[in-house]
């Protein structure tokens, strides 16, 4: 058997062994949850401020007060625009913009926390 002949033969088998379905399938990777991280960082922001301190979030001009995470994929914001009017963003966490920025609380106020909310689990035995 000539080496140009064998070399083909193991290549063959190579690629037979490689698209062959009793291959062990590959590990799934873990998918990262976006909305989960957004929160969790929102969350170590807040968890290191001082006492007098808030953090002052914002999203196309609206100062967020709630974070609400439907999905993986979703978040909804809640806040107050410069009329002080109610309102809410919807918005693709791929698509999401939040400015964050730490200020004072005002004199002898609380300082603001940002409400930070994830789905309930659903029961499975209903």
């Amino acid at each position: 058997m000539a080496i140009g002949e064998f070399t083909k033969q193991i290549a063959q088998q190579a690629i037979l062994s490689a698209t062959s379905k009793d291959a062990p399938p590959s590990p799934a990777t873990p998918q990262e949850n976006p909305s989960a991280v957004v929160l969790g960082q929102v969350a170590a922001m807040q968890k290191a401020l001082k006492d007098d301190e808030e953090l002052v979030i914002t999203c196309q001009g609206i100062r967020v007060v709630e974070i609400f995470a439907p999905s993986r994929q979703m978040v909804v914001l809640t806040g107050h625009d410069a009329d002080r009017a109610l309102t809410r963003i919807i918005a693709g966490v791929d698509s999401l913009q939040l400015v964050c920025k730490v200020g004072k609380a005002q004199p002898g106020g609380k300082p603001l926390r940002v409400g930070l909310i994830t789905p309930k689990p659903k029961d499975s035995n209903a």
